[in-house]
């Protein structure tokens, strides 16, 4: 029997993690969570049945949840979302599309997904509520902090590290064994070459 989980965020993104949550086939998505105003719309088949202020009444009712929120530039909205959740004793799985490599001698945090056909490499370690989007490459031996988003088709090489609530934009690639400061922006088609602080590579 699949397990009840609620979707919280309505917008574009939310359109992805629900294809990869029907791909993955262990959940049976319950409702989205969304802001007032989009309470009662159909995001694909799936009703946004409430916004934040119903979530302590729906942690009484359904055990499992997912942030669906995008993160660009900052991870502030999916953090407080998470912590949140959290405080409500939501339980946050992990979620891998089947269509995604994952090696067996990976870890991943709770709340993290891993979208279509992205490539994670052994002795990985990836932190809590990251989103791993489509076609990204993450090489073996990488650690990735909490909060991050890894956009399209972006390439880790082995042994980088990536501090907490980093985004790192499509297309980019990071040289092996750097590492990337706290809060960092990684601009789309960015080649990383030497270690960089936050904000160093600006949009």
């Amino acid at each position: 029997m699949k397990k009840k989980i609620i979707l919280i965020g309505a917008g574009g993104h939310a359109e992805s993690c629900i294809d990869v949550i029907k791909k993955n086939k262990k959940y049976q998505i319950a409702g989205l969570i969304g802001t007032k105003s989009e309470v009662g719309k159909s995001i694909l088949g799936h009703k946004v049945i409430g916004s934040d202020k119903d979530l302590k009444f729906l942690s009484g009712k359904i055990k499992y949840a997912i942030i669906t929120v995008g993160q660009i530039k900052t991870a502030e909205k999916r953090k407080k979302i998470y912590n949140l959740l959290r405080t409500l004793n939501f339980k946050l799985p992990v979620i891998i599309s089947p269509l995604a490599y994952v090696s067996k001698f990976s870890k991943i945090g709770d709340g993290t997904i891993v979208m279509h056909f992205a490539l994670i490499n052994s002795k990985t370690q990836i932190g809590n509520n990251c989103i791993i989007n489509s076609k990204a490459l993450i090489e073996h031996g990488t650690s990735i902090g909490n909060h991050c988003h890894v956009s399209t088709s972006a390439t880790i090489n082995s042994g980088v590290t990536i501090n907490d609530e980093v985004f790192i934009g499509s297309s980019s690639c990071i040289k092996q064994n750097l590492k990337i400061g706290t809060g960092s922006l990684i601009a789309m088609g960015s080649r990383i070459l030497k270690n960089v602080q936050k904000d160093k590579i600006k949009f």
